[in-house]
This record gives C-alpha cells, sequence and structure tokens, in this order.
C-alpha cells in the first residue's frame, strides 16, 4: 500500500549499516518482499527523532492531537481493503479478520483521539487556607512500543493510539515477521497530516533494538506485547533506568462450561473463538472444562464443526484457519501434542500437519480429549489450533484448576444461572472475565492481565493513563 522500509524523522530510510530482512509469506514459504533490517545505530536515529519532536507535539492542543488522530482513523476506513490484505499475507490469517484488526484500528485512532480531550485533572480542596492544590496528567515523554507478530495492526495501534493522543512520541518497532502492517501505520498517519518524528517505525535487531529504548534516558516508558521471557527480560533492563513499563505477556484462558449451558450454541461460538488466527490470540480460549455430565455432549457437538474447517492461506477469501506464523512455531505446537498423547490424552480430530499442505507452516484444527492437568496440552500456553476438554465435576473444582496457572489473562463462563455466574466472574483470577461471551475486551474497556500476563493495561481511559505522568501544582499565599 505504502513504502515498506524504516520511517524516522518523517522519512522513508534503509537500515544504516545496510540491512535486509526477507519477509516470508507463512502460507507458502515464499518471500514477500525484502525489507531494511537495521540495529541499534537505527534505534538511535528513531529516538533522536522522537526526542526532538516532543516538544512541539506534547504542547499541540488537545483538539489538535484529536484532529490528526480522526483524520487517520478516516484513512484507514477508505483504506480498510488494501491494509487489510497486506495483513493477512504477512501474518497468514484470513483476509476478513485480517480487515477485522484495521476495523478495531480505526475506532482505536477515533477514540483516543476524543479521550485526548477528556484527561482531566483536579481542584483539592486544601486543609490549608490560601491554598490550592491542582492535579495535571501530563505526557510521559518518547514512548518505545515493541509489538507481537499475532495483531501486526491491532498491537500496535491499541498502544500508539493511546500514546500519540496523550501527547507523546514514539519509536515502534513491530515484528520482524510482520513489520509491513506497521509500515502501513505510518504510511496512514504521514497522510493524516502527523507531524514528523512524532511516530517512528524500525525494524531489525530485536535485542539491539530493545536495549537503546531501555538505555536513552528519552524514552520514559516501554511498551510490550510479546512473551513472558522477554517480558521478565524487559523488566530487568528497566530496573536500571526505571524505565516504565507496561506489558501485555501471555496467557492460558480457561472456559468454564456448566452443564445447564446451550450446549450447541457454547459448542458453535467456541469453534470460531478458538481457532479465530489458527489459535494464536493471548485471550483465545485454551482450557476448556466442561462439567461431567455433558462433557462427552460437548465433544460430539464441537468434533464436526472442526473437522468442517477449510485450511488455506489467510488471502483466500474460502479459508476458515490459515498457517501458524512459522515453523517453530508449528513444531512447537506438534511436540505439545504428541507429548499429551503419549501420556494418555486422546486426539478426537487433528493433531499435527494436514497431509495435502506440503508448503505452508499448516497444523490441521485438533480437538484433544481425556485431558487431565498434567499434560502438557493443559498447562502449557498453546498458542495453535488445538483445543483440550476436560471433565469437572463441581464449580469449585472447575474455578480452582481455571485459577491453576501463571497466566491470568482472560476466563471464560457459560451458564444460564446467574449465581454460578457472578460466583465465577467473580473468583476467577484473571483481568477479563467473560461471561456468556466469546469477546469481552473492547475500545472502551480496559484490557489487562494479571499474574505474569502483563503490567499495566491498554484500551478505555485506562489505556490512555498508562501515557500520562501525574503532577500535584499547589500554590500558596491566595489569601
Amino acid at each position: 500500500m505504502g513504502q515498506y522500509r524504516q520511517f524516522i524523522g518523517g522519512e522513508w530510510v534503509d537500515a544504516a549499516g545496510g540491512g535486509t530482512w526477507d519477509l516470508v509469506d507463512p502460507a507458502t514459504e515464499e518471500v514477500i518482499t525484502t525489507l531494511p533490517f537495521g540495529d541499534r545505530a537505527d534505534a538511535q536515529a528513531a529516538v533522536d527523532a522522537a526526542s526532538a519532536a516532543f516538544g512541539a507535539w506534547s504542547t499541540a492542543t488537545a483538539y489538535e492531537r484529536a484532529a490528526v488522530l480522526r483524520r487517520a482513523s478516516d484513512l484507514v476506513r477508505e483504506r480498510l481493503d488494501a491494509l487489510g490484505e497486506v495483513t493477512s499475507r504477512e501474518s497468514g490469517k484470513p483476509l476478513a479478520q485480517g480487515k477485522g484488526e484495521w476495523v478495531a484500528g480505526a475506532d482505536l485512532l477515533e477514540w483516543y483521539g476524543e479521550e485526548a480531550k477528556r484527561n482531566y485533572g483536579r481542584i483539592i480542596p486544601s486543609r490549608v487556607p490560601g491554598k490550592q492544590m491542582m492535579v495535571l496528567h501530563q505526557p510521559i515523554g518518547v514512548v518505545g512500543c515493541i509489538t507481537a507478530w499475532n495483531f501486526p495492526a491491532y498491537n500496535v495501534v491499541r498502544a500508539v493510539a493511546a500514546a500519540l493522543a496523550a501527547g507523546c512520541t514514539v519509536v515502534c518497532r513491530p515484528s520482524e515477521l510482520t513489520p509491513m502492517t506497521a509500515m502501513d501505520l505510518a504510511t496512514v498517519l504521514e497522510d493524516a497530516g502527523l507531524p514528523a518524528g512524532v511516530f517512528n517505525v524500525v525494524n531489525g535487531d530485536p535485542e539491539g533494538m530493545g536495549q537503546v529504548l531501555l538505555e536513552r534516558p528519552e524514552v520514559r516508558k516501554v511498551h510490550f506485547t510479546g512473551s513472558v521471557r522477554v517480558g521478565k527480560l524487559l523488566m530487568d533492563g528497566a530496573s536500571k533506568t526505571v524505565t516504565r513499563l507496561s506489558l501485555e505477556l501471555g496467557g492460558n484462558a480457561p472456559v468454564i462450561v456448566l452443564p445447564d449451558a446451550d450446549m450447541e450454541t457454547v459448542a458453535a461460538g467456541a469453534v470460531t473463538a478458538k481457532y479465530r488466527n489458527a489459535g494464536q490470540v493471548c485471550v483465545s480460549p485454551q482450557r476448556f472444562l466442561v462439567g461431567a455430565a455433558r462433557a462427552e455432549e460437548f465433544v460430539e457437538r464441537v468434533v464436526p464443526k472442526v473437522e468442517a474447517l477449510r485450511l488455506g492461506a489467510g488471502v483466500d477469501p474460502d479459508t476458515d484457519v490459515g498457517p501458524m506464523i512459522n515453523q517453530r512455531q508449528r513444531d512447537r505446537l506438534e511436540g505439545i501434542v504428541a507429548a499429551s498423547a503419549d501420556q494418555g490424552a486422546t486426539v478426537a480430530v487433528g493433531g499435527g500437519r494436514p497431509e495435502d499442505r506440503d508448503k505452508g507452516w499448516f497444523f490441521s484444527p485438533t480437538v484433544v480429549t481425556d485431558v487431565t492437568p498434567e499434560l502438557p496440552v493443559y498447562h502449557e500456553e498453546l498458542f495453535g489450533p488445538v483445543m483440550p476438554i476436560l471433565a469437572y465435576d463441581d464449580l469449585d473444582e472447575a474455578i480452582a484448576l481455571a485459577n491453576d496457572t501463571d497466566y491470568g489473562l482472560a476466563a471464560y463462563v457459560f451458564t444460564n444461572d446467574l449465581r454460578s455466574a457472578l460466583r465465577a466472574a467473580e473468583r476467577l483470577e484473571f483481568g477479563i472475565v467473560g461471561v456468556n461471551e466469546w469477546a469481552a475486551h473492547g475500545t472502551e474497556g480496559p484490557f489487562t492481565g494479571w499474574k505474569q500476563s502483563g503490567i499495566g493495561s491498554e484500551s478505555g481511559p485506562e489505556g490512555f493513563h498508562e501515557y500520562v505522568e501525574t503532577k500535584l501544582v499547589s500554590i500558596g499565599g491566595i489569601l
């Protein structure tokens, strides 16, 4: 759609050292294009540009910033087909899902532009005569944004829209597996009138670029979406410079299906939710805990629906489930399923690579039954198109099983009993709980992980306040 190079200080540039990266289509294993692949020098230049632009952007009025974000939102909607196709091709996800990311991105740009106008402070009545205390919220500074490949548009826009609305400037390092989408966002923002240097995109060495973002004092915050392992490394690095972090890490979302639920409705929704983006979703339902009295029925309803799913390239309009992002992820998932089967689980459908695909990193949509908590398919984060099903006896047992994980991002409950729904929602140790729905998060509400699933919030007013500092101004001697 636009230029596919690094975007630094309002200029489209190659890597300072001349490095390149062959971007591979996960559905065909063919090279889509060759992109710049930079290093520390490119990140340093991007931080320089963002730092230079911060003064003017941070002092622009909220209405000026909102106008740019609103124009960007309109441009995304106008270019939706082209944007969605690029995202689909580089990530492998079905075209409708690629476009869906950008629809959400347009909403985020628009909503955070309006949220900038609601960046209210407050006046605090003082106990001291002649004194007035004011609380202000001001932009934190330059923000480093490191994002994952599974939602190359949504992950980036969710953080960037909030940061820009708050008056911050941004250095974005998208995943090298899906960088074109972030470059398309740079084109959109440039065309919307965003000043040079306010948003920068670099592509290259993840460790070196990440170190620059932690080392440079101008970078006051780093936002990261990705693995727990890398999140912990960033925490270690941030401790040396007291750089603020927000981390959106992994998940192992339980689904509690009570026996009174409508099994056909739940089964249909479960298949749609589980196999979206080939299961490569942080909030993807993973561990299906089904009341023992109806667990067999649930399996019988799910299996034919999974067997009917069509594998293919994301840009093929007939595709239901695309490839996994790369060979390493596919091989890892294959090993988890095989190890679980060796330890007693039953593979009801799928379980490995499709026999009719000799190219592409495809993994057949899979259902695993006879699951117990000690199996890898239960306790490891799958991040792939595999549905493990475990039967439980009562709600207390289900809640205990659901909470028995280091992750705490999303959980789901399906029941027609209000008491059971409220009881489970209250006791589940997760930042997001969906009751009788699969899309529990949205632009207006906080996206928050508990335990090792993250630090801080995205989306909603909470996401905006991740990018501002709080200041108390106290004035004495007024009377």
